[in-house]
């Protein structure tokens, strides 16, 4: 039987992998599907991550989940080795290495096409030299120029993600005069650090970062006002897999959905993205977001026909 190379996740103590398959040649963004939305999977290689923390915290675990979704069809997987969620605590920079490069080295090397979650430029950088070609950073408006110049150095694509502040100030940072114009207004100011330290525009996306310094309702008028975001020579990408304003809206007696309750939620935001003009999603359930979004493809095709 044809295998990877370097398959881990074998011994007494791990996840089966899924069933091994020939590596395929190196997947590029130029490569992406321009017939349909991108489908983004996400992969936590953390121990404390809102939804799936401790579910794949081994690199032989990571490793396997992150198989599976490149073989049920993700066109991306965002690797990341820090927990985002609000309140979380800073993870040293040398431990989030030691979680994300082995993934991002062996999913690069099966052929999928890896983006690093990070917001270190030394991550970024040594992501990339694992095989990472995307580098995904929540840091928003607190963005470094190291990052920057790490960025445009390796001519690698960055996903400008809006946030106002780290993991414990940011739900405190809800002020908006309108929601959607400042936080277009804010993204684009650091799509333009970016481009200045020569990160050329077709390699910027942006993102809106849903849940990121906003509040429930905020995260639903950014989905409204999406329009807004499309048109500026970016492509733009949506995370909204599982986030707590999903749950907030699916309470029931009394209770928040929880995190994995809310992927049916999740899909309808993707065909509601898509429908908008999103090129990507970011999700953790790639089968499902990828049905979807090849749904609302067809559908956008037969219209015009």
């Amino acid at each position: 039987m044809d295998s990877l190379a370097a398959a881990p996740g074998t011994g007494p103590n791990t996840s089966p992998l899924p069933v091994l398959r020939k590596p395929r040649p190196r997947a590029t963004f130029e490569g992406l599907p321009s017939d349909r939305a991108v489908v983004m999977g996400i992969l936590n290689v953390t121990p404390d991550s809102f939804s799936d923390g401790g579910q794949n915290a081994t690199a032989d675990t990571a490793i396997a989940a992150g198989l599976r979704m490149f073989y049920a069809g993700a066109d991306i997987i965002d690797v990341g080795g820090e927990s985002t969620r609000p309140g979380s605590e800073p993870v040293p920079e040398d431990e989030e290495q030691r979680r994300v490069l082995p993934v991002v080295e062996a999913l690069a090397k099966a052929g999928a096409l890896v983006s690093v979650d990070t917001r270190r430029a030394s991550t970024a950088r040594a992501a990339i030299a694992a095989g990472a070609s995307i580098v995904n950073d929540v840091s928003g408006l607190l963005a470094t120029d190291e990052m920057a110049r790490a960025v445009a150095e390796a001519g690698a694509y960055y996903i400008v993600m809006h946030n106002r502040g780290d993991s414990k100030a940011m739900g405190g940072l809800t002020e908006y005069t309108s929601v959607v114009q400042d936080v277009l207004a804010e993204t684009l100011s650091v799509r333009d650090r970016f481009r200045a330290a020569g990160v050329p525009d077709e390699r910027i996306i942006l993102d809106p970062g849903l849940g990121f310094a906003k509040t429930a309702e905020q995260n639903w008028e950014l989905l409204a006002g999406l329009g807004a975001f499309m048109g500026h020579g970016h492509p733009v990408l949506v995370g909204a897999s599982r986030k707590r304003f999903l749950g907030e809206l699916l309470t029931s007696g009394g209770k928040a959905a929880p995190p994995q309750a809310r992927d049916a939620a999740t899909v309808a935001v993707t065909m509601l993205s898509v429908a908008a003009g999103a090129w990507g999603v970011r999700v953790h359930d790639v089968g499902a977001n990828l049905d979807a979004v090849k749904v609302a493809a067809r559908a956008a095709g037969a219209a015009k026909a």
